[in-house]
């Protein structure tokens, strides 16, 4: 691996769709006059990836992140840009590329449905052209950390979701690829599952030193695997950095949760500042502080309100995410 590993610059994907008008006039019309409409789902898109990077794809729904996917792995053409990756244009589909490249979406299934997933991995066994040492040895290795040994001949549709998504993970890494696209991998499973797929991740790519790419919807899954952030907002890349920086966006605040027997004036003096949220249910505040301003309104809190417990942290995430969704232009003015 060089250092074209993985480079995109001003990548871009145009859609042309068809304005009709409405009713059968319409429809007549458009036989004759057809309105096109062209839009923008990836625009002037730049990113560099280092082997071995775990790299978290964010973004809103709608924003660009599928199409993204799909021209990484070659499954659309983009309409402008430069794309080197593992030394290929993906949208070529060379042989060598795809061996050396997975994609597994949350969503869609590769295994056949009717038959055990021990026999889908025998046909891409042969599709991949891996020897049966190694093919052996792969499906040890995997089904024993994914724990899944005794399901391997069990038909895969009477599998829970989190048994096939094991599944699907194990048919994606059989051939051993050196870059990995992640697409909603824990989507629909319970908690337990979603840590089980968090694990096994994050301890296969430590012994192999594979990249990845993720994109998903649970936090979760962004603290627990990467360490870079790549933000995507209309198309257009808005951030790209380490994990701590993206949380550091809204400024270098702290959640403070405070627990209170009744529910305080939020317009007050001191509290309205202070981005003030009351739980009902819980009985709890949440308010947000600079860190420089951390001692002086921590002290005024406990002097004005009966407190009986608390608990801060950092910015999280997730709110990070909701504020840049609905006032996008924040992350433009850091």
């Amino acid at each position: 691996m060089n250092h074209q590993h993985f480079v995109v610059k001003n990548l871009s994907k145009k859609f042309i769709s068809y304005k009709k008008a409405p009713g059968l006039k319409g429809s007549f019309e458009s036989f004759f006059k057809r309105n096109p409409v062209e839009k923008y789902a990836v625009s002037n898109f730049d990113l560099e990836i280092q082997p071995g990077e775990v790299i978290g794809l964010l973004g809103p729904n709608g924003a660009g992140k599928t199409t993204l996917m799909k021209m990484f792995t070659g499954i659309i053409v983009p309409s402008d840009g430069e794309v080197s990756i593992l030394g290929h244009k993906p949208w070529l589909r060379a042989k060598d590329f795809r061996k050396k490249i997975a994609l597994v979406m949350g969503q869609k299934s590769q295994l056949w449905w009717d038959i055990p997933a021990m026999d889908s991995f025998e046909l891409l066994q042969k599709y991949y052209e891996i020897s049966e040492k190694n093919f052996k040895d792969r499906i040890e290795e995997m089904s024993s950390l994914l724990d899944v040994q005794r399901l391997l001949h069990v038909h895969v549709r009477k599998l829970s979701l989190g048994e096939r998504m094991k599944m699907e993970l194990m048919a994606s890494l059989l051939h051993n690829p050196e870059l990995i696209f992640l697409d909603e991998p824990t989507i629909g499973l319970d908690l337990v599952a979603q840590e089980n797929i968090r694990a096994f991740i994050n301890k296969y790519r430590k012994e192999h030193g594979c990249s990845i790419i993720i994109t998903s919807h649970y936090m979760e899954d962004v603290y627990a695997l990467c360490e870079r952030l790549v933000l995507i907002m209309d198309g257009k890349k808005s951030f790209d950095g380490p994990i701590h920086q993206f949380e550091n966006i809204l400024g270098n605040e702290k959640v403070v949760t405070l627990s209170l027997d009744e529910k305080p004036d939020l317009q007050s003096e001191l509290l309205r500042v202070l981005d003030p949220r009351w739980s009902e249910k819980k009985k709890t505040l949440e308010v947000r502080i600079k860190e420089e301003d951390f001692q002086n309104y921590g002290k005024r809190l406990f002097n004005e309100l009966s407190i009986h417990d608390f608990n801060t942290e950092k910015m999280p995430i997730e709110r990070v995410m909701k504020t840049l969704m609905t006032n996008p232009e924040v992350v433009s003015r850091k």
